[in-house]
């Protein structure tokens, strides 16, 4: 790369001298000069040359002077290295040079060995500081990138050199959320679209900003179905705790929702959430023109049907076995045994509870009722028929109730 250089002294025979001077490394390419006579005609050429890459300027020159040109060239958002040059003994101007930013200094008469020496090391810092703010610009692109999928804390370090390799695909245990809108594709036929445009560009990014706020990666967003990723990139020991968490507080920011768009008049469906937890294949998929940071294997597509299940179950938040005993002092009650479609063997599943839920006394009755019917005993129904009686709204509890009006004794249920 040719470093250009900017000469500014009112001298008539430096640049003649610099030009000799440096004549080999001018043939080769190394550098190129640029002159001006005044601080106001090198302003001028530097709006001529923005490439310069540094200035070697007098103090002592007519119109403006050297100490002035420096201010005006600190101002500049691209501020150029700067060598002042004074008479010898001058020390005053030159601590007043060096206290407004020049970067080195020379005394008169200049030697030119010393020049050539101080120029070398002015370039190899601006070259520095070029690559510097390269990177930084880098970061700052891949960090704008990274922030539409991942919390701000995890952009942060994936945008940093030493994550780079989070992104390659590769096996990793994961928690995994999956949520959908119930009565959605009506809705889009039905609303305008300005209201459906507002509303759903709302709920996309409420819930992104409760995912963000527990830590996890938004791996997909597909119309009103939103996945979700805890432990990947970054390692994340409580996955699942962090997935029960998260689960409850977009389950709150939904329903929260869904009461707001109520009163103005707009019917907008139950969020439901599933969740669970295992290996999955994690990483970039989309090649190196499109960038698609998400999950398959089977754990994501069980975390799907979960959340499909919620609606058979007439719950709003269906976890596995492996979410529930991974979370730290999970707080729920057990659904089922429950065999999904495209699967042999039955998952039990269960319904997160928030803590005031979780100690009142219709869970309690609840998990005896569930204890009944899971050992065969003939006063589950009379139980769960109890509980419903008392809590008209508990449909987890009425559902089991109509499986054993229709003769199911056990607690394995095959959903489709």
């Amino acid at each position: 790369m040719t470093a250009t250089i900017l000469v500014v002294d009112d001298e008539p025979d430096l640049e003649a001298l610099v030009l000799q001077k440096f004549r080999k490394r001018i043939r080769d390419g190394a550098v190129s000069f640029v002159f001006a006579h005044d601080g106001i005609e090198a302003l001028a050429s530097i709006e001529q040359h923005p490439h310069v890459d540094m200035v070697v300027s007098d103090i002592n020159m007519p119109g403006m002077d050297g100490l002035s040109l420096l201010a005006k060239l600190q101002e500049a958002d691209d501020k150029k290295s700067t060598i002042i040059v004074s008479a010898y003994g001058d020390m005053s101007n030159i601590r007043t040079a060096m206290n407004r930013g020049a970067f080195d200094f020379l005394t008169k008469p200049i030697d030119f060995s010393d020049l050539e020496l101080t120029i070398d090391k002015t370039i190899r810092h601006v070259e520095m500081m070029r690559e510097a703010r390269r990177r930084q610009l880098e970061a700052e692109r891949a960090h704008a990138s990274l922030s539409r999928y991942f919390s701000p804390q995890i952009a942060s370090r994936l945008a940093c050199d030493g994550e780079a390799d989070g992104m390659a695909v590769h096996w990793r245990e994961v928690a995994t959320i999956f949520t959908d809108i119930t009565s959605f594709t009506s809705l889009v036929e039905t609303a305008a679209p300005d209201v459906l445009g507002e509303l759903l560009n709302e709920y996309v990014g409420g819930m992104t900003d409760v995912v963000f706020a527990h830590e996890g990666t938004v791996a997909k967003i597909i119309g009103d179905a939103i996945q979700v990723l805890f432990n990947a990139p970054g390692d994340q020991p409580d996955y699942a705790t962090r997935a029960v968490a998260c689960a409850h507080s977009l389950d709150a920011w939904a329903q929260a929702f869904k009461l707001r768009w109520k009163e103005r008049g707009v019917n907008f469906g139950t969020t439901r959430i599933g969740a669970h937890a295992g290996p999955a294949l994690v990483g970039n998929f989309g090649g190196s023109r499109f960038f698609d940071y998400t999950a398959y294997g089977d754990t994501i597509n069980t975390a799907a049907r979960l959340e499909a299940a919620n609606k058979h179950l007439g719950t709003r938040i269906c976890v596995s076995a492996a979410i529930a005993t991974g979370a730290e002092n999970f707080r729920g009650r057990p659904v089922g045994d429950i065999v999904l479609r495209g699967r042999s063997e039955p998952l039990r599943t269960y319904e997160p509870l928030a803590d005031d839920v979780f100690a009142a006394p219709a869970t309690a009755q609840y998990s005896e009722a569930f204890a009944k019917l899971e050992s065969g005993d003939a006063t589950a129904m009379p139980a769960f028929a109890a509980l419903v009686g008392l809590h008209a709204d508990d449909a987890l509890a009425g559902f089991h109730l109509k499986r054993l009006l229709n003769g199911a004794k056990g607690v394995r249920m095959q959903l489709e």
